[in-house]
This record gives structure tokens, sequence and C-alpha cells, in this order.
């Protein structure tokens, strides 16, 4: 779908301002006798004391003007010249200007302007004119919100444009206390800088400080995080600091210099972090990392295929963006937003990092030469659960087996694969990770990515038994690795979630042509047949069928409540909410059936069976972890198969011929005191 921009455009933009300036700016040491404030090293930034001080970096011109339309406060449009202050910067303050103009770059003798790189706001999208946007105007109410840190956390990920069948900040806040209710404590927001198009993902975003048109105002995300506060909520940014997309990357206009000439990513040029006048762009991402921090009081961030972000240089590019997250929510700051607390305050962050090759060095802190992030996405715990569901290891599941083995050595160890060799790949995976705490692993069975790598888009209950599917969203939620869910999982949403994507007819059939080739690495989406029904992500269909229906949250009610239940348990129970290492061990105990043990601090420890198979009579039972502890019988605590999450009900599973272990379900147990009277030892 082409884009209406429904803005002015570039040549009525200008219309009139050719030739020498109509009006010169003054000098950084003019602005009326009052000192320059500036949060950020490149943008249209608002003063205190009125007016706006422009700064942009541009390598290759000789000479930027910022171009204004007419206004109340200015009469006739006007292109201001600013002034060169060497090495690339250009800026100059406007009297005249004020929060909410439009304006444009113009450079050199170019006829056309363009998009500010630093635009806080593009409301006709990449391609019109940037907004001036005042971020003290909001009115904040969360000074007493403290952030989170990276243990005791549930994540939720989401996309804002299918969340809500309005697709906007306004109709996903109606929704927060629904979430946090369920036992959600982090919201985790698919990227949200501004993209071409009516619809998207978000990673092929081009304006890193803009905020997209498509979901409301900067003021509409302030308002969402300000209202997730209210009700205990944190909200984390996926952030894309590996590529810029491929249309309305107006960032080689103003300098070669701001992608690298050594580096490439799977998705086109990487932004030049460690080559020749690299300064400058290092500094514009990692001003943008400490942006959303301060500017919309978001407690951390999510950063996409770290290891695509490349730099050579020493400290990484990664590790000073996470010092800078960090230093954004700490004092001293002075206060952003007159009607409550800013970016500073001492509130806690956290940082979560995707990466493929599972480089444990990331999680590790920089005095022992990590970069600081707190969390990764455990790819390994997904994929052996994505085998299991669906019975399918092909591509990249080739290395799993979806085994009880798997999920024990991912619960005890986090990465299955930390250094052996990997098949798939043809080379050894991961790094050495025995040490790392469990809730800096994020473990899922559903996310963006996977859920749509496949050809319906199906959610994992609707490739699984029900039973299974059940028993493997007991294990998410009660071991102790951090888990998180994907939206709509709470209540088995019905919708699918599509790959889509708003481009232009000629780069719409390029991507949708590139989708195809990428899928055919599984065999079963490979064959002709399968091919020609991938969906059209460029079709408006393949958006708005990704959409959810929370009337599914009544119709679905079992799904819900099991949720819920899981969840209550894991925050209330004080041996399941633990997220200590070598707290959990674990015992196989048949080709489907395996059981862990948590250890408690009082001795009454808990167990939770997992059978993903047929009925299990474990008779003889010569397994250690089964004993109750000295004193104590074990008790049923919860089960899968309970009547209100859709099961048939739950024997006692220790009996006088032993163990028998209901098939496909989870089930607890807690040891309590014997009572007199009880079974004997």
């Amino acid at each position: 779908m082409a884009e209406n921009n429904g803005g002015p455009a570039a040549s009525d933009f200008l219309a009139g301002c050719g030739g020498p300036p109509v009006a010169s700016v003054e000098r950084l040491s003019r602005t009326r006798g009052r000192p320059l404030e500036r949060r950020l090293p490149q943008g249209a930034e608002v003063q205190p004391n009125g007016g706006v001080h422009f700064r942009v970096w541009a390598p290759d011109r000789r000479r930027v003007a910022v171009a204004l339309p007419a206004s109340a406060a200015r009469g006739a449009d006007e292109r201001l010249v600013l002034e060169a202050e060497g090495e690339g910067y250009f800026s100059g303050y406007v009297a005249a200007a004020a929060d909410g103009d439009l304006y444009w770059f113009a450079l050199d003798e170019e006829d056309r302007p363009y998009p500010d790189p630093a635009s806080r706001f593009q409301p006709s999208g990449p391609h019109g004119p940037s907004q001036v946007v005042d971020p003290t105007a909001f009115q904040w109410t969360d000074s007493e919100w403290c952030g989170i840190g990276a243990a005791g956390q549930v994540l939720y990920e989401m996309h804002v444009g299918t969340f809500t069948p309005e697709g906007n900040w306004e109709a996903a806040a109606r929704q927060l206390s629904a979430l946090a209710e369920i036992g959600i404590t982090c919201l985790e927001v698919m990227p949200v800088n501004d993209f071409p198009g009516h619809f998207g993902w978000g990673y092929d975003g081009v304006n890193f400080y803009a905020p997209t048109r498509l979901y409301g105002t900067p003021d509409d995300l302030r308002a969402f995080v300000d209202a997730a506060h209210r009700v205990g909520l944190a909200v984390i940014l996926d952030v894309v600091y590996n590529h810029v997309g491929p249309d309305g990357n107006f960032f080689p206009q103003f300098g070669r210099q701001w992608f690298s000439d050594r580096h490439k990513t799977d998705w086109g040029p990487a932004p030049n972090f460690d080559g020749e006048n690299s300064g400058p762009v290092r500094e514009f991402f990692i001003a943008n990392a400490g942006y959303w921090i301060e500017e919309f009081h978001l407690d951390g961030l999510r950063l996409d295929a770290t290891q695509n972000v490349e730099d050579d240089s020493d400290p990484h590019i990664l590790a000073e963006i996470v010092s800078r997250v960090r230093e954004a929510a700490t004092p001293p700051l002075p206060p952003l937003g007159k009607g409550g607390q800013g970016g500073g305050g001492g509130r806690s962050t956290f940082i979560v990092a995707e990466n493929e090759p599972q480089d444990s060095r990331m999680l590790k802190p920089r005095a022992l030469g990590g970069y600081g992030i707190d969390a990764m996405w455990n790819d390994d715990f997904h994929h052996s659960s994505m085998v299991l569901l669906s019975g399918h290891s092909e591509a990249y599941y080739s290395d799993y087996r979806g085994s009880p083995q798997e999920f024990l050595s991912a619960i005890k160890w986090g990465f299955l694969y930390q250094g052996q060799w990997y098949s798939w790949q043809k080379q050894r995976r991961g790094t050495a990770a025995l040490d790392l705490e469990p809730y800096a692993l994020v473990h899922f069975i559903q996310n963006h990515d996977q859920i749509a790598n496949t050809c319906r888009g199906l959610r994992c209950h609707e490739i699984s038994s029900p039973g299974c599917y059940r028993a493997l969203t007991a294990l998410l939620l009660l071991v102790p690795q951090t888990p998180m869910l994907f939206q709509g999982q709470e209540f088995a949403s019905s919708s699918p979630f599509y790959y889509f994507a708003d481009h232009r007819d000629d780069l719409a059939r390029a991507v949708h042509a590139g989708r195809r080739e990428f899928m055919k690495q599984f065999r079963s989406l490979a064959i002709p047949e399968v091919q020609a029904r991938l969906p059209n992500p460029a079709d408006p269909a393949t958006f708005v069928r990704s959409k959810l229906d929370f009337s599914e949250r009544e119709r679905h009610a079992e799904a819900y409540a099991m949720h819920r239940e899981l969840l209550r348990l894991r925050r209330e129970d004080p041996v399941f909410r633990l997220q200590q290492r070598r707290t959990v061990d674990g015992a196989v105990l048949g080709e489907d059936t395996f059981v862990l043990r948590f250890f408690a601090a009082d001795g009454l420890d808990r167990l939770l069976f997992i059978n993903f198979g047929a009925d299990l009579h474990y008779d003889p039972a010569p397994e250690p972890l089964l004993a109750p502890p000295a004193g104590c019988d074990w008790g049923m605590l919860w089960s899968s198969e309970d009547f209100a999450y859709g099961g048939t009900g739950t024997p006692s599973l220790e009996t006088e011929d032993n163990w028998r272990i209901p098939g496909q379900a989870a089930v607890a147990l807690r040891a309590s005191p014997r009572t007199e009277g009880g079974p004997s030892a």
C-alpha cells in the first residue's frame, strides 16, 4: 500500500525559500543573553525561555539550513542558515520557532529538503517534515515509580498496532489493568520508531527518535507509560541498533560516514560504530538509548539482534549503551516534565538482549569484561518446546529433540549450547554460561518471530494437544527463569501473527519474495503449494488478521484462568518465586516424563512432575528426588488437569503401588509436616 503522508509536499514547503536566506540564525552565544540548554547531541530542542535550537551532523555538506513554514509568529516561510561548528556539525538558535512547528533541513543547493535525522516526531511519516516537540509539556504522575530490577519479572511482548483493534497507545492503555491483574509485571513493546507505510513490525524503522505517528503522538506514548506505572507495570522498548530500514533512510544524504564501509548486516549496511569519523554516530545511538529513559520514563530496553551490532572497538558500543541507560535513570538530572519527576530519581532499569550465538559475555559486568546487560532471550528453550509441540525438527530446530533431558538442562544450566558442535550451522555455538543466575535467561514458547515463521502464523496451542500445551505452560511459568508471554497467549488467542510490512510496490514485491525464500529452510514450507499460500506481508488483511480479540478472554476462560493461577503461584508461593542458582534439581523418569524438585529454605520442598506422553506407572522408584523431606508427606498443590483449565481431574500420584503420573499433564506437589495418623515414613 502506498503511503499517503497527508502533509505538505517538500516542494510546496520550500516555495519562496530559494536564494539567499530570509533571515540569519543567531550565534550560539547570542541567544538573547540566556544560556543554551541541550539534552541531546542532535535535533530540535525547545529552549526554556522561548525559541528552538537546531543541531545536525552533516559531514558531507558545506551548508545546512533549517526551513520553516509560515506561522503567526514568523509570518512568511523562512530558510535559516545554520552555523558550521566544525567536524561536520551545524547548529543555530531560532527565536521565532516553537513547539509544534514543522521543519526540514536543506542541504547545500539541493532543491529538496530532508527530515531531521534526530526528529522527535514525523507527523506525516518518514518522508514528511519533522516537528518540534517540547518533551517537558507532559504532566507526569509517576514520581513514586522506582523502576524494576532483573529478578521477579514476568514479561509480555506487545505489538501496539495489533494489540487492540484500534492499534494505538490510547486503546492499549485501556488493557493495562487486565495485564497487571493476571500477573504480568513488565511490557516488552516491539519497536515504535517511525517507518513508512500504514503498518509494520517496526524493525525497519528509520527515525530513531520519533515514535511512529501510527500509534499516536509522543505524548500519547508518555501517557501509556504513565498509565502502566500507575497500575504497577514496567515498560521496556525493543530498539534496533544493528541496521536502518530500506525506505526513508536519509542518513546518507547528510554523510556517507553514517554507515560502515567494513561491516554489513543481514539487512543492509551497518551503522559506523568503529570506522573513521564514527564518534558522532556512536554519540547519536548512545544518546538515543538514554532518550527513551529520560523523555518517556521507560524502564529499560530490549536490544534487537545484538550479534549484528558490528563494532570492533573497545569499549563496545553495546556496553556504552547499557551505561547510558543506567545513567539516564539516576540522579542528578533536572526534572523533565512540569507535572512530576523527570528521567532521574534513582530508578532501576532492566535491559534484555537478543543474541542468536548466545554470547554470555554480554551478561557479565563491565568490570569483568562484559557489557552489563541484565538478561538474554534463551532460544534453546523455545526450540526444544517447538519440537515437542509440533513434532517437527527442521531448519534451526534440527539440533533439538524436545526431550525431558533438554528441558531439565535448560532449567538447571540455562543455554543448552555453550560451545558444543551445532550441526545446523556447522560450527560450535554458544559460550560457557553455567554460572548465570536463572533470571538472566528469558524463557518463552512464543514470540513475534517464531509464530510468524510458519505458514499460518498459528499460536502454539493450535499445533499441539491441549494437555501437552498446558503442561509446557506450567513448566514455563513455574521454573526460576524469567518467563515471557506473547500478546494474547494468556487467553489462547486464535488470532494468527504474521509478518506484515507496508512498503512501496517494488520493495513490497522484493520483501515478499525474500520472505518466501527465507521460509524454504523449513522442508515442510518449501513445497510449492505451501509457498503459494504464504501470506503477502504488504496485504492489509495480513495485518488486520493479526489483531487480538479480547472477547476471547471470556470465550477461552479456561486458558485465561490457568495463566492467572500459575502466575499467582509463581508470585505468592515462597518456593516457586525463588530465582536462585542451584535451588532446583531434576531427574528423567521416562521417555516423556521428568520431575523437578524445588528446594525450600524451611525444608518444605516442592515437586513438579511434567509428563508430555502417556500415563506413566513409575515402579520401582529408585529416584531420591521423589522422597519427601523427613517427617513430611507430599500433597497436591496444583494440576494442569484441573477442571477449571479444561482437564479431567487428578488422582493422587503416590499410591500403594508407587507413582502413577498422569499423561500430558503437569502436577505440582508440596511437602507438609506429617500429621498424626498420616502415612508412615
